[in-house]
């Protein structure tokens, strides 16, 4: 390793009562994701996964039984902003975990870019997203939609106000 490289990212380990939070916040408090059905999966430092089942309710085109593309994009902006959650949260392991979900209020979508890659069909869904870069003011994420059988269905982009 040369003088300039940085350190390898060590895992972060996150307090149960963080996680539950999270999950509190992510899955039940945000009342449009229980509305899709979104569960969390994994929450790492930088990185997040999640699922959604499929839905009559979530049906776009009827014929084919695709899942609507409004559910793929609302889908990959929460996971986006879950990634943030997360990112803030290791950011900030020197505060308590109820002072670290706090920090979540003033998080909000302000740019997002889906990309359609196949048509989503099946009976179950994965999501994944990670934080490119956390800044002061401003968070980027990349996250991606699957299927069940890690086919990938489409990929999207985020930006992130977090102050």
């Amino acid at each position: 390793m040369s003088k300039h490289a940085s350190p390898p990212d060590l895992p972060v380990q996150f307090e149960p009562e963080f996680i539950t939070g999270v999950r509190e916040i992510f899955e039940e408090k945000i009342a449009f994701n229980a509305l899709l059905g979104l569960q969390i999966d994994d929450i790492g430092g930088e990185r997040v996964h999640g699922r959604i089942a499929m839905r009559p309710e979530l049906v776009g085109h009827f014929v084919h039984n695709r899942i609507h593309g409004g559910v793929i994009a609302a889908c990959l902006d929460a996971m986006g902003g879950l990634a943030v959650m997360a990112a803030i949260g290791a950011r900030h392991l020197d505060e308590p975990p109820f002072q670290r979900l706090h920090r979540f209020s003033k998080l909000g979508t302000i740019d997002l870019r889906i990309d359609y890659l196949r048509p989503g069909i099946g009976e179950s869904f994965r999501m994944e997203a990670e934080v490119l870069r956390l800044g002061s003011r401003v968070a980027s994420t990349r996250m991606s939609f699957l299927d069940a059988y890690d086919k990938l269905l489409a990929t999207g982009s985020a930006a992130y106000i977090v102050s």
